[in-house]
């Protein structure tokens, strides 16, 4: 008669136990190799964001000047006073207040005419090719040529704008676009200088909205136009129940980010018109308290102050609106 000996149920084979070791020998081998891959951006990220940020966090509480940076060290005289001096200086307010009007009125203008070229080009018609690779043109151009081409061409004396509507027209005086502060617009004061430099943003940065909304018209399905086409609605009744449901995820991702952009915008202002004329932005006072002042902790913060600014701007948006937009979604 022959014995079975039954191996006590506490224990697994050896076989079992050599490929649960192996899986976690793998297992540790694709961590490590994960780490290995994502060390060089972690470090890059650290070095070019995170520490510029802090060091600045860190000047902003520090009476230290330009010709001081390099003495200047970690643990210095930690002080309020150039929190103070920001929001007790002169024009900041209005600053302040350009600054948002400035970026709603570009975020708002890149998105709309963003979306008209979208609709506009996104059935097919000879040279379309063409024509969409011309709408990057403002967008892919270098900011120095196209800020100097718009000088030109809007300039009281020798630009094309002024000449045609004198003569065309019937304009009774040039107008200085850049360096007017207000203009008379049928007995309404109008912002020139500040509407000219929206108009200017708006032209440059629609080819980003353009992509993002085209992409998204592509992929809706053709189905859903042709049947309502059958029903006989009318186009606002196709765009407006069909159309814009499909594209509000993506206009509100581009209203989060050209509004970023834009409010931390420097060069297309500053190429322009320098800050003058009512087109003062938050920062080009930055830029004017490092290099005319040679103040780092003041420019540091009103750095500061703007970055805290556009995050309680942009919660604001979430708050109200990121809800809207998920139930459009559902």
């Amino acid at each position: 008669m022959t014995t079975m000996t039954q191996r006590p149920p506490d224990t697994e084979p050896e076989p079992t136990q050599r490929a649960a070791r192996a899986k976690s020998t793998l297992r540790g081998q694709e961590n490590r190799a994960g780490l290995v891959l994502v060390s060089p951006t972690f470090v890059i990220v650290l070095v070019v964001v995170v520490l510029p940020i802090l060091w600045t966090i860190v000047l902003a509480f520090q009476n230290v000047r330009l010709v001081d940076i390099q003495s200047q060290g970690l643990f210095g005289h930690w002080t309020l006073h150039n929190l103070q001096r920001v929001f007790s200086s002169p024009g900041f307010w209005s600053s302040l207040w350009t600054t948002v009007v400035y970026t709603v009125g570009s975020t708002l203008g890149s998105i709309v005419v963003g979306l008209i070229a979208a609709l506009a080009l996104r059935k097919p018609f000879r040279g379309r090719a063409l024509v969409r690779g011309a709408m990057l043109l403002p967008y892919v151009a270098p900011v120095v040529a196209v800020a100097f081409v718009w000088q030109v061409l809007l300039s009281p004396d020798l630009g094309v704008v002024n000449h045609w509507g004198m003569n065309v027209f019937g304009w009774d005086r040039p107008i200085a676009f850049l360096t007017q502060r207000s203009y008379d617009v049928a007995g309404v004061p109008v912002p020139m200088a500040l509407f000219t430099v929206i108009a200017f943003e708006t032209w440059r940065y629609f080819p980003f909205a353009f992509l993002f909304l085209l992409a998204r018209l592509q992929a809706v399905p053709a189905v859903l136009e042709e049947a309502a086409v059958v029903d006989g609605t009318t186009p606002w009744q196709r765009f407006r129940f069909i159309l814009l449901p499909q594209l509000l995820p993506v206009i509100a991702l581009l209203t989060v980010l050209r509004f970023i952009m834009t409010f931390n915008k420097f060069d297309d202002v500053y190429l322009l018109t320098g800050g003058g004329a009512g087109t003062d932005v938050v920062a080009v006072r930055v830029y004017r308290f490092l290099t005319a002042r040679f103040d780092v902790g003041l420019a540091s913060a009103q750095a500061v102050v703007l970055a805290v600014v556009l995050i309680v701007l942009l919660g604001l948006y979430f708050k109200f609106f990121g809800r809207r937009v998920q139930e459009e979604q559902s």
